[in-house]
């Protein structure tokens, strides 16, 4: 049978109370009887020198004195009894009663032989007893030695206290522990009970949003936890990981939306060229057009399925980052120059590209040729004929700065934080690519992160969008390079980067 939190903390909570109460009242009553039987045995000894005089007169006497002096001698020994709250009483050295201040209280007139013996020359002895059925109840009891003139011992001296007000006070303690001790127990399970309800609440409404989202139900959300706390913090997580899963979620949802149209539009394209061509509804002389057509879109299929793969590598972890220094002017002209025809087409104007200047940085070649790519194909896009992209490099010390500017439509500012999310794409009218699946930013994000730099978007809707990234200059760890020689064989300075290569 599986127990709530609540139930297994308000268990802890009372065994721990019972406990510590059985534990803390064993503790006081051990401590009061000690304190009590001290007290009346000091009590006791402190009268025992008053009583001694007597004591010995009783027994030098070697009998009891009789009339007036016996009464004077009772009177006496009851007026230092009730002093003391207490009784006395003589024997012999055989332990046969002499004289004693309350008769009543004695049952027997004889105390047993091995009770004598246990009283010491020096020392008063102390028992809580009856003597062996002397007294007729039990007493907290002092003995001690008479002696005679010669300083034998003759008899004893027994002073007692009654034990009854001890039993009464252990009643009344006992009732009245019992009595504080359940009521402690009732207030300690009505505020632990509050307090569970407080801290339980909380964690059932997790518990029951985790099981409608394990369900399927992205949208639930845990409602009504404020404040601060582990329990506060765990809601706020719990909402948060919702709201990211939800996100994710439709975003997959819209993704695997735009992949089906992505696949089936061209393969619906390329089939019906390709129908057309077979069946002879396009003529020959049209074919060839027809078949670049085909061509474009199958190149088209193929880059989206390569995004689809890179975004899967990048995703477990496959992708391998074979860092080098090498010159990024060389990688942007080199992906200008691949994307000439496109540019021409669509008569746009290239500004800022040298062959001239030399700006090395330390990263993957393929993976920055892989960013540049997709940063240009998405500036080649938008800007309308006669439009402009330009090309920015600039060293900042420990690291250089890159930018592709274009004219065009921009990007909204609502869509500006949203560019770089993977499956995100905005509307035609907006600026972003509407063919496109929404992988290729997101793909640029994480090889620029791979490769030690960051990157963001810049743009003014209606006139231009930036794209800025960053690249470090040098290893993080210096020791990864190595200097090497110029063409002549002299080492080349340190301070120059073109010394620069990974160590293999």
């Amino acid at each position: 049978m599986r127990k709530s939190i609540s139930v297994t903390f308000f268990s802890m909570v009372a065994t721990l109370l019972v406990l510590g109460t059985a534990v803390m009242g064993f503790s006081e009553w051990v401590l009061f009887n000690r304190y009590f039987a001290q007290e009346r045995y000091e009590t006791l000894d402190s009268v025992a020198e008053v009583t001694q005089r007597a004591a010995d007169y009783v027994v030098q006497q070697a009998a009891l004195p009789g009339g007036d002096e016996l009464a004077a001698l009772s009177d006496k020994l009851v007026i230092i009894g009730e002093s003391a709250e207490a009784y006395l009483f003589f024997t012999d050295e055989d332990g046969s009663v002499l004289i004693t201040s309350n008769p009543e209280l004695l049952a027997k007139e004889t105390v047993p032989e091995e009770l004598i013996a246990k009283v010491g020359e020096d020392k008063p002895y102390h028992v809580l007893s009856t003597l062996d059925g002397v007294l007729t109840e039990k007493s907290y009891v002092s003995v001690r030695q008479t002696r005679d003139a010669q300083g034998v011992c003759s008899g004893y001296l027994f002073l007692c206290s009654s034990g009854a007000r001890l039993t009464a006070f252990k009643e009344e303690f006992g009732s009245n522990f019992f009595f504080s001790a359940c009521i402690m127990l009732l207030c300690a399970s009505v505020v632990t009970s509050f307090l569970m309800r407080r801290l339980t609440d909380p964690l059932q409404k997790i518990t029951d949003a985790a099981q409608r989202f394990g369900g399927g139900d992205f949208s639930v959300r845990v409602e009504g936890v404020e404040g601060e706390g582990e329990v506060a913090d765990l809601a706020n997580t719990f909402n948060r990981m919702a709201e990211n899963i939800q996100s994710n979620d439709n975003s997959r949802g819209q993704f695997m939306g735009n992949i089906a149209h992505e696949l089936r539009t061209p393969m619906t394209t390329i089939k019906g060229f390709i129908d057309g061509i077979l069946d002879g509804t396009i003529p020959p002389d049209m074919q060839n057009h027809y078949l670049q057509l085909v061509s474009e879109e199958t190149g088209r299929l193929a880059r989206l399925i390569q995004n689809m793969l890179d975004l899967s590598k990048l995703e477990s972890g496959e992708y391998q980052v074979n860092a080098r220094m090498f010159n990024i002017w060389e990688t942007l002209t080199g992906v200008a120059l691949s994307a000439e025809q496109r540019i021409n087409d669509g008569m746009i104007e290239l500004e800022g590209l040298t062959m001239d200047e030399k700006v090395l940085v330390y990263a993957d070649p393929d993976l920055i040729l892989q960013v540049a790519n997709n940063l240009l194909d998405n500036a080649s896009t938008f800007p309308p004929a006669g439009g402009t992209i330009k090309f920015k490099v600039e060293n900042l010390g420990p690291e250089v700065e890159v930018s592709i500017w274009n004219s065009g439509q921009g990007i909204s500012p609502e869509a500006l934080p949203h560019v770089f999310q993977r499956f995100y794409k905005e509307d035609k009218s907006r600026g972003l690519h509407a063919r496109g699946a929404g992988l290729g930013l997101n793909i640029c994000k994480v090889l620029v992160n791979l490769s030690g730099g960051q990157i963001r978007v810049e743009s003014q809707q209606g006139e231009w969008c930036q794209f800025v990234f960053t690249l470090p200059t040098c290893p993080p760890n210096p020791g990864e390079i190595k200097r090497l020689p110029d063409e002549s064989g002299r080492p080349v300075p340190v301070e120059d980067p073109a010394c620069l290569k990974p160590v293999d």
